[in-house]
């Protein structure tokens, strides 16, 4: 259920992601977000209190879709590796609509002065591959936990890293390579048991 709160968020969240689009990333301030939103600069603040919250709430939008998978019909009777590859293409297809600026917005994070954004982007990656493992309904534990999350973690950032580049229809390159990626995953599980 959307609030008139979440909905002036994501307005102002559109908003930045346009002016990024049209200006590029370096190039967002937050006065010009609130003007565009149609927003004070306190209302801006008061949801996002500096520009790379929103990059945080770009991939937390990206995480709802992901979220929400869970209530496809019959997902549990997919295999995992089917939940897997819907769960990480659904996320993608969210962050498809500003591609090029969630690449721009990534080498904001990498830049050497934003150490304490880097440690919040590995936090992130974390904590949606969490969010990956649950929606596929992943049964493991102990080190087989532990170990299948290792693998996942591997296969979402070189899929992510690869659809960040991809200039293919749908981007059915990175697809493809997720399916590969998660199809030798599946073989090595099969060969470790259960």
């Amino acid at each position: 259920m959307t609030t008139g709160s979440d909905s002036v968020r994501q307005t102002i969240l559109d908003a930045a992601l346009e002016i990024g689009e049209q200006r590029g990333w370096d190039d967002v301030h937050l006065h010009d977000v609130a003007q565009s939103a149609g927003v004070t600069l306190a209302e801006v603040r008061r949801h996002f209190e500096h520009k790379d919250a929103f990059t945080e709430a770009w991939f937390d939008r990206a995480d709802a879709a992901l979220l929400a998978m869970p209530q496809t019909p019959d997902w549990a009777e997919l295999t995992p590796r089917q939940r897997l590859h819907a769960a990480i293409a659904a996320w993608l297809a969210v962050l498809a609509t500003h591609r090029r600026i969630t690449a721009v917005m990534l080498r904001y994070k990498f830049q050497p002065e934003h150490v304490h954004l880097q440690v919040m982007g590995i936090m992130r990656i974390s904590r949606t591959v969490q969010w990956v493992r649950d929606v596929a309904l992943l049964p493991e534990v102990g080190w087989r936990r532990e170990l299948g999350e290792a693998a996942l973690t591997t296969i979402y950032l070189t899929t992510f890293a690869r659809w960040l580049a991809d200039d293919s229809p749908g981007t059915e390159k990175a697809l493809a390579l997720l399916d590969r990626l998660l199809a030798v995953a599946e073989r090595a599980a099969l060969r470790i048991g259960p």
